[in-house]
């Protein structure tokens, strides 16, 4: 296949990573729309493409979940925050990588990148109620105890509503798959350069969004593979 023979590359991964000059219109097409939507084409994506059929999917709900400026009604900045809390958590060095560095496109300053990393952020002048309320609920969807704890929720609903804890919720919970899925994979943090590439995506243009929509419906396959039963 096309995407056999383009690869070459496999760094630190334990997947080979797809190169971006594959020649394969529905991964190009897919890594034309990670450019526009997220910046660049992150090895995230380069592995992410080997299964790319499952992986187009996946690229408009990123981008509109994590960035503000295409349906959600919390700022970038909030949300960057939720994510460098959940990959911290989580230890996840490849989007904690990423996402600080975004988080300081947002607003984000590098004493809050480190407080975030604390227990201490609960009593920081560094943060707002709102911002503290939304730490502290990633901290528990990451940790799972969400779920019980109603006074830590009440907490939340006193700053947020229920529009708004939705998406903390989405974007903690994203990042905690997303998290996973680096982790398990062992994907490679890229330079430092190619890293801040993702800076220019703040905000999203929601006609990206739509573009790339309309291009996959345009696209769209006539067959599909069908799971092989003796795997």
């Amino acid at each position: 296949s096309t995407i056999k023979t383009a690869i070459k590359e496999r760094s630190m991964s334990r997947i080979e990573m797809v190169d971006l000059d594959i020649d394969d219109p529905d991964i190009q097409n897919m890594f034309s729309a990670v450019t526009a939507m997220l910046g660049r084409v992150p090895n995230s994506y380069r592995t992410l493409a080997r299964t790319a059929l499952v992986a187009k999917m996946l690229v408009p709900f990123n981008a509109v979940v994590q960035r503000e400026g295409a349906g959600s009604v919390l700022t970038s900045k909030l949300k960057e925050m939720v994510v460098i809390k959940t990959s911290h958590i989580n230890q996840c060095n490849y989007w904690f990588a990423h996402n600080t560095s975004l988080g300081q496109a947002a607003g984000i300053t590098e004493d809050q990148v480190i407080e975030i990393g604390t227990d201490e952020y609960i009593d920081s002048d560094l943060f707002s109620k709102r911002e503290k309320a939304a730490l502290l609920w990633a901290t528990h969807v990451t940790l799972n105890t969400a779920k019980k704890d109603n006074g830590v929720y009440e907490q939340v609903r006193k700053e947020f509503d229920e529009q708004e804890i939705i998406e903390l919720t989405l974007i903690s919970s994203f990042f905690n798959f997303f998290n996973r899925v680096m982790d398990s994979l062992q994907v490679p943090v890229e330079e430092q350069k190619e890293v801040d590439k993702i800076k220019s995506s703040v905000h999203l243009d929601p006609l990206k969004v739509k573009d790339y929509l309309a291009t996959t419906i345009n696209n769209w396959p006539n067959n599909f593979p069908k799971p092989n039963p003796d795997w």
